[in-house]
């Protein structure tokens, strides 16, 4: 849930500042800086905009999801950047990965 709701709030936040050019949707003549932020954006997206988005969800679960089910730990994809060897310092990070999962959870819930 913390690794979601982070995605979410950087979600929320970043259309607040930067929205890329160009066209959403060409055939229906809405353009990315015609789609409002938040939960009004969910209405302006054509409904086969949202069927790509989930095929595309989809495929990336298929192809790459389904090995961490089966004999790993969810999650852990052996970045030595976001974990350690040293067990005090891992423990530090994922400490740290926790409560900054636990605010992100706290600021989407206000936005």
């Amino acid at each position: 849930h913390g690794r979601v709701s982070m995605a979410a709030a950087m979600g929320y936040i970043t259309p607040e500042y930067y929205k890329f050019p160009g066209y959403l949707s060409p055939s229906a003549g809405l353009k990315f800086s015609d789609v409002p932020n938040g939960l009004a954006a969910l209405s302006k997206v054509p409904s086969l905009g949202w069927v790509q988005i989930v095929f595309f969800a989809g495929v990336i679960e298929g192809a790459f999801g389904f090995d961490d089910y089966k004999n790993g730990t969810p999650g852990e994809y052996g970045w030595k950047v976001l974990t350690s060897e040293d067990p005090a310092e891992k423990t530090k990070k994922l400490s740290a990965e926790l409560a900054n999962g636990r605010l992100a959870m706290m600021a989407i819930i206000g936005m």
